[in-house]
């Protein structure tokens, strides 16, 4: 007989069968369970032959992490934006712009109707009805009026005269 000792066997072959598979399941889900990644690197941590024996499972739970911080670090950025946009853009282009123009337009309509001309008032006649009632305006015109009627009397009777010795206009025509 040898002096060697035979190995005692440890587990049965459908134990290490089994064992295997989980191992398996365990390198095709690590990549999308966070929590199993994170588990199966605290058990290959925690013995290092296991490590060494499994290490693309190890890098592969890694890689895991090391994705979700990204994936959370971009989730944190487009959430930054999200709030900025609709805190402080948004509610500059459609709240705060908008009320502004309103303001703008009502202050700017009241300028441009102070700068359109008045429509139902002439201001020579505002100025005309003042000076008429001043004592002096009314006497001058009526020292108007006078001349007027005493010199249209003399030109209306030298016209008169004028249109007595003038042929008529249908004479006129036929020279």
């Amino acid at each position: 007989m040898s002096l060697e000792k035979p190995h005692p066997r440890s587990k049965r072959p459908s134990i290490e069968h089994e064992e295997e598979r989980a191992w398996v399941s365990f390198y095709k889900r690590v990549g999308n369970d966070l929590a199993l990644a994170t588990e199966v690197l605290a058990q290959l941590d925690s013995a290092p032959d296991m490590k060494r024996s499994h290490l693309a499972l190890y890098l592969c739970c890694k890689e895991s992490l090391r994705t979700h911080k990204a994936r959370q670090a971009r989730n944190k950025r487009i959430g930054i934006f999200v709030r900025w946009f609709c805190g402080g853009l948004f509610t500059q282009l459609f709240v705060q712009w908008p009320n502004a123009w309103r303001r703008a337009l009502r202050q700017g309509g009241d300028i441009v109707a102070e700068c359109l001309p008045e429509t139902g008032k002439e201001p020579a006649m505002a100025k005309a009805r003042q000076l008429a009632q001043e004592p002096t305006f009314a006497t001058a015109q009526a020292d108007f009026r006078q001349q007027r009627t005493g010199v249209s009397a003399e030109p209306a009777a030298a016209t008169a005269e004028a249109d007595a010795s003038a042929p008529s206009p249908a004479i006129r025509k036929a020279a």
